[in-house]
């Protein structure tokens, strides 16, 4: 895949977001998601600061490196700042924070298409390529998504495009494990997708006795988060498989778990 395709997958969700977000009355941006009871401003204004930090380490690493250092200070003094207002960075609600959320997002995708996919950027942790930079853009722009959706009970129209979100998924086998501090518990499942379009992805060599297979769309909700294994139906045999899609996290980050079961059990559609 091209770093302009890649850079449009990303586009796609976010304009996909914008249009839900048009339709919200003021009242709904203060209501709670099922997602830590983030409100739908909460949720935006999060993505809305990575997506910021993303411009910003693209555009002037020096500036990226100083503000993510006032960012930890202002999380240990844990004085409801993000730390960032020093380094230029606003807070707003509602429709305006649509505005400005969007306005940084279209600007992140434009220098990442005309980016070498290849090129690091600093960020929390490692240097990531800009090609791993998109993706991880992408995952938390359609997962947050959710959260706005599943709020609202509003059908949503999944595409193809989620098939980054599943590679990300694939490879963060190990992290999953790794960031709790645990040993891996054995070989990589193999993992085999039916994607919205209906056409089958799979990764890694058959294996009957330790595997993941379903859908596409609910492997994503699971290791973003947004769903408990116990509450879709995707085939899970084996020990390594059981114990991954138990825990999975595809994100960076401190450990989260997943929802409690039941607790985002509806139908999605």
């Amino acid at each position: 895949m091209t770093m302009e395709q890649q850079a449009a997958d990303l586009r796609g969700e976010g304009e996909a977001l914008n249009e839900l977000l048009e339709t919200l009355a003021p009242e709904d941006w203060m209501r709670a998601t099922p997602f830590k009871d983030w409100t739908v401003n909460t949720v935006m204004q999060h993505l809305h600061q990575g997506d910021w930090m993303k411009v910003l380490t693209m555009k002037d690493s020096d500036a990226y490196l100083a503000a993510a250092t006032s960012r930890r200070a202002a999380r240990e003094r844990n004085d409801g700042s993000s730390g960032l207002e020093e380094h230029g960075f606003e807070v707003k609600e509602g429709s305006a924070l649509r505005e400005q959320w969007y306005a940084y997002f279209q600007e992140m995708c434009d220098l990442m298409a005309a980016s070498d996919a290849k090129r690091r950027v600093k960020w929390a942790g490692p240097d990531m390529s800009i090609r791993m930079a998109a993706t991880a853009r992408q995952m938390e722009t359609w997962a947050h998504g959710q959260d706005i959706y599943d709020l609202l009970r509003r059908p949503r129209i999944h595409t193809d495009r989620i098939k980054n979100i599943a590679v990300l998924g694939v490879k963060t086998y190990g992290w999953t494990f790794a960031n709790r501090g645990e040993e891996v518990p054995g070989p990589q499942p193999y993992v085999r997708l039916t994607a919205p379009s209906g056409v089958l992805w799979d990764w890694g060599d058959l294996d009957d006795c330790n595997k993941v297979e379903g859908s596409a769309l609910e492997f994503c909700q699971v290791v973003t988060q947004g769903r408990n294994i116990a509450d879709v139906n995707l085939t899970v045999i084996g020990t390594p498989a059981t114990k991954w899609m138990s825990i999975a996290q595809c994100f960076a980050g401190p450990v989260n778990d997943p929802p409690a079961p039941g607790h985002r059990a509806w139908e999605v559609v």
